[in-house]
């Protein structure tokens, strides 16, 4: 009963979220910026990566640093005002979306950054989709207002339109560009108003708050800015929607937040409301072996989780492969044994961490919510389930079909073994698919869902593995797996045939048309684009 109290006590101090948003729109950013105003680190860097200038601190691979884009999920743990923060910050760039997605079945909730100069951007739509899909509450950050940008009213109506839900703004922009002054808050209508302290927002802004009526506020803001202001307040009043907390838990309607990560005008309200809005780790539902559904209650169950994401190299000094682990129930105590449902064997959960930039902390114990890594020999893959006690699985994670493909080879023959040991990890990792020819003959094929993931993977395979390759690209531009008696299936003299790592028939595609024709030809047949 004790044990029960404590993790009670324990799983309503966390908060798991991802970050998600189109490239550029200051994502990785406002993680830093959480950082800074936690106190884990004491001045923010600037994202991009120019010459002496810091990298953002959750962009640990070098490549991430020289281009200042995100390219992998990093996971991190600290602490802000007395609640244990878990953030997922994921990669924004289109060729990563597979990444994104796994992660997202990670998190409790998610946070949207959109730019305020360009809106609701396609990528952002599809992320969005993926937690309506899994009712993955969103709050919605809408960035840069210190740059010229499209009215915040404008901002709102589109994100009701283009992602179908309801939004509520939980504060309001006072100006715009150069003269943001700061913002207003909708509940306390209070004034909050900004100073900057630094160059790039690498300090805390100064803050100073009055009441929206008060002479201090009129006289700050300006006699024909106010009004207008009023205005918007008033009109938001009228014609906004209501918040409810149970509609927004339930992916019906996001709170939106204005602010500028980069200034740090609008952080730190935010990250206050966040920590307050923001579902603390609950009941998850799995698959028993008889395929009945049973719901894992993250206290009265025992240790379970799963690994969603795989990552090589993270420690140059020791090679190794690290596993994420999502807790979702019981308590994880370090050197805990617990079965890998897939392989139906037992494992000891050696040395644990927990992240920060790249940086490993030797952790004791964890509980639902956080995400560890554990070092893996091998024992791992994406999307186990482990457990104490055995019985179930987590929902599978997506899989995407592949619409880039390749054949790659070492430069140098000589460093084939290295090659070939860089490419398993990747694999490992989900970077890359690999595939071979249906009837097992011939040379493997690389897969990838965007063209990024080959430049990554060439990178990588030099920077980690010393091993210069040669990409020559295939002509196929889609891809499904196949469901159905492939002594049936009939398929084109341009598409080709092949199976995945797991066995599982594969048809590739030069173009849509072929695809669709293929459809049309195999009625019995079905050609699937994700599995989950």
């Amino acid at each position: 009963m004790e044990m029960q109290i404590i993790l009670q006590q324990e799983v309503a101090k966390r908060r798991t979220f991802a970050i998600i948003s189109h490239p550029d729109a200051g994502k990785t950013t406002l993680t830093e910026k959480l950082l800074l105003y936690s106190g884990a680190i004491h001045t923010a860097g600037v994202v991009k990566g120019r010459k002496g200038r810091k990298a953002a601190a959750s962009d640990w691979m070098a490549m991430e640093q020289e281009r200042g884009i995100s390219i992998t999920s990093s996971a991190m743990q600290f602490t802000y005002k007395d609640t244990i923060i878990n953030v997922l910050d994921t990669p924004g760039h289109q060729d990563f979306s597979e990444d994104t997605y796994r992660t997202l079945t990670a998190a409790d909730c998610a946070i949207m950054v959109i730019d305020a100069s360009k809106g609701v951007e396609r990528q952002t739509r599809k992320l969005f989709e993926v937690c309506h899909l899994r009712k993955i509450p969103v709050l919605t950050f809408i960035n840069k207002m210190d740059m010229p940008g499209r009215d915040p009213i404008d901002l709102m109506n589109e994100v009701e339109n283009v992602l179908q839900i309801h939004s509520y703004a939980m504060n309001w922009p006072i100006g715009s560009g150069q003269r943001f002054l700061g913002v207003v808050d909708r509940l306390t209508q209070e004034c909050v108003f900004f100073t900057k302290t630094s160059i790039g927002g690498a300090q805390k802004a100064d803050i100073i708050r009055y009441p929206l009526a008060s002479t201090e506020s009129k006289e700050r803001i300006g006699a024909e800015e106010y009004a207008k202001l009023i205005e918007e307040l008033e009109l938001l009043e009228m014609a906004g929607n209501a918040y409810s907390h149970e509609d927004f838990l339930a992916n019906q309607v996001t709170p939106v937040f204005f602010a500028s990560a980069l200034t740090n005008f609008g952080v730190e309200p935010f990250f206050d409301a966040f920590i307050h809005l923001a579902p603390c780790p609950h009941a998850r539902m799995a698959t028993r072996t008889d395929g009945s559904e049973i719901e894992i209650d993250p206290i009265t169950t025992p240790f379970s989780g799963y690994v969603f994401k795989i990552q090589a190299n993270m420690d140059r000094r020791h090679r190794d492969s690290m596993a994420f682990i999502r807790i979702c129930s019981g308590r994880f105590e370090k050197d805990l044994i617990v079965k890998n449902h897939r392989m139906n064997k037992e494992i000891r959960l050696a040395r644990p961490h927990s992240m920060l930039a790249g940086e490993r902390k030797t952790v004791d114990d964890a509980y639902p919510g956080d995400v560890i890594g554990v070092i893996n020999p091998g024992s791992f893959a994406i999307g186990d389930t482990l457990s104490i006690t055995g019985g179930f699985n987590f929902k599978p994670l997506p899989q995407f079909q592949p619409e880039i493909f390749a054949k790659i080879y070492p430069k140098d023959v000589g460093r084939r073994k290295s090659f070939d040991k860089g490419v398993i990890q990747l694999v490992e990792e989900g970077a890359i698919q690999l595939l071979k020819p249906h009837d097992g003959e011939g040379e493997f094929i690389y897969a990838a869902v965007g063209k990024l993931q080959f430049e990554v993977m060439q990178y990588r395979l030099k920077d980690e593995y010393n091993v210069e390759t040669i990409l020559t690209p295939l002509p196929y531009q889609c891809s499904a797996w196949i469901l159905g008696d492939m002594g049936k299936f009939t398929k084109s003299f341009s598409s080709m045939l092949a199976q995945d790592r797991q066995g599982r028939p594969m048809i590739l595609f030069i173009d849509q048309w072929d695809k669709q024709h293929c459809i049309k030809q195999n009625p019995n047949h079905q050609l699937v684009d994700v599995l989950v």
